[in-house]
């Protein structure tokens, strides 16, 4: 693997020297520098021309997301955020998300520095193969929702008689924003797994139900699958899609990692391949890795419909490509068409 350097930014000294000390225990992460605020790092980007940037949530002079917004129009680079655990933190998090970063890593309360060291090693390393080029010349627009939309959802009662899956990591929060956004009101039951550690969930999805035509929540135990809603797993529990009646429900419980995840989307797509067989359509989003590919070829083998992100779309073209050379999807589809070609395969 080729050497990957990072420029840290941190308001905190005591920060940036652990996060500076960490990156530089691995031998394939070079830290070429640092920087205390952003119009720092503005000079130091354009210095060192460094591959990777982590950057703290809250800074003064301007906080991440407003730099991100700043910078990624005219100098595109995959940045990692630092964030704390807090509600604020979370919420700017999913903000610095829709403003170009590719992934964050969450501060822990207290101790366990190595856990998160190690996590911010592996998701640098991974953010230095991201594609974010389309975010060159972009403006930003922030994203609202309709007061209209939200008034007149109300939670459905019909159970599915189809069930979507669809699975995503790395890049997956906005991918995941366009792909249900573009979903009409009565779509079918969708069941998701992003990776995302416990508590932005449930955040992540309170934002897109209140972008979306559908009802979105945090998926909870026992939660049947209606037309219209979308169940989102929790962090750092695993789900299942199990028989309910006449039709299908969620069920949430501790279990071990799975493809290296908790939740994981091979747990999810392998009981949806085993519990719905040809009444499920899948979508593999963006994301590092192999989770779900295994599970998306068991959903094709029992006649689901399957299809994956295209490369060119992809921030990290790493699940769809897996679940696409083993046979679990049957096309690369770019994501402004996924929702509408979602539709068609119901058809």
């Amino acid at each position: 693997m080729r050497t990957v350097r990072v420029l840290v930014i941190d308001d905190s000294a005591l920060v940036r020297k652990i996060l500076s000390d960490g990156l530089s225990k691995d031998p394939n992460i070079v830290v070429c520098g640092t920087a205390s605020d952003p119009y720092q790092a503005r000079d130091e980007i354009v210095r060192l021309k460094p591959d990777v940037l982590t950057l703290d949530v809250e800074m003064p002079k301007m906080n991440g997301v407003e730099f991100l917004r700043r910078l990624m129009p005219q100098y595109p680079i995959p940045v990692v955020m630092v964030s704390s655990l807090t509600e604020r933190g979370q919420k700017t998090t999913l903000e610095a998300m829709a403003a170009g970063a590719v992934d964050f890593v969450a501060k822990p309360k207290s101790g366990n520095l190595e856990q998160m060291v190690d996590e911010l090693q592996t998701k640098v390393k991974i953010a230095s193969t991201a594609n974010v080029s389309h975010w060159k010349h972009k403006q930003y627009e922030p994203v609202s929702s309709s007061a209209g939309v939200l008034n007149s959802k109300v939670a459905g009662q019909i159970q599915s008689s189809r069930i979507c899956a669809i699975g995503a990591s790395t890049g997956g929060t906005e991918a995941l924003r366009e792909v249900i956004c573009g979903f009409p009101k009565n779509f079918v039951g969708t069941v998701v797994v992003q990776h995302m550690p416990a508590g932005f969930t449930k955040m992540f999805a309170d934002r897109l139900n209140n972008l979306a035509q559908v009802i979105v929540k945090e998926a909870e135990d026992g939660d049947l699958i209606y037309d219209g809603r979308v169940l989102i797993a929790p962090g750092g529990k695993q789900m299942e899609v199990v028989r309910k009646g006449t039709g299908w429900g969620v069920y949430i419980f501790d279990a071990p990692l799975c493809c290296g995840h908790r939740p994981s989307v091979e747990q999810m797509m392998n009981s949806v391949a085993k519990n719905v067989g040809n009444k499920a359509i899948g979508a593999m989003l963006t994301g590092m890795g192999a989770d779900g590919a295994n599970g998306m070829k068991a959903m094709r083998d029992a006649g689901a419909r399957c299809i994956a992100q295209d490369e060119q779309t992809c921030v990290v073209f790493g699940m769809p490509k897996e679940a696409f050379n083993r046979g679990g999807a049957e096309s690369l589809v770019p994501l402004p068409r996924i929702a509408q070609t979602l539709q068609g395969l119901l058809r």
